[in-house]
């Protein structure tokens, strides 16, 4: 049998960088940020840590009452907290409409509210990469 899926109570924001995407669920509660069941305070490097608190510092005071759980998959590490963060500050605008918040955000880093559109480029024929091509001898 096919265990039920949990239901997720609050907002729902989504954010996406290269393969990776990152859901977060906003709800009323006293501050807490969870990146897959984690709370972010545990995460190393700690440089990373500061990288996911930037919308939580320019949203200011509505960050300490609400609790933000995302679910990152996919992709490499950076690409997922990438997600992760503008995951953060889609959830916090979606949570109360602020055109002044809004403005601040993108004026900080666009990236916050802009997902990431540029992928990998496909491997072309005779290359080893999608540029890359064999060295070509003159003699």
């Amino acid at each position: 049998m096919e265990a039920k899926k949990k239901k997720r109570k609050g907002i729902v924001s989504k954010a996406k960088k290269k393969e990776a995407v990152a859901r977060a669920v906003i709800h009323k509660g006293n501050g807490t940020i969870r990146v897959n069941s984690r709370n972010i305070l545990t995460i190393t490097p700690k440089y990373i840590v500061d990288f996911l608190r930037e919308p939580v510092q320019i949203a200011g005071p509505l960050a300490g009452e609400v609790n933000i759980d995302i679910v990152t998959a996919g992709g490499g590490f950076m690409g997922q907290m990438v997600a992760s963060r503008a995951a953060i500050a889609k959830a916090l605008l979606e949570y109360r409409p602020d055109e002044k918040l809004k403005k601040k955000m993108v004026a900080y880093d666009r990236m916050l509210l802009v997902d990431d559109a540029r992928r990998v480029e496909s491997k072309k024929p005779l290359g080893r990469k999608a540029r890359k091509k064999r060295q070509l001898s003159r003699r």
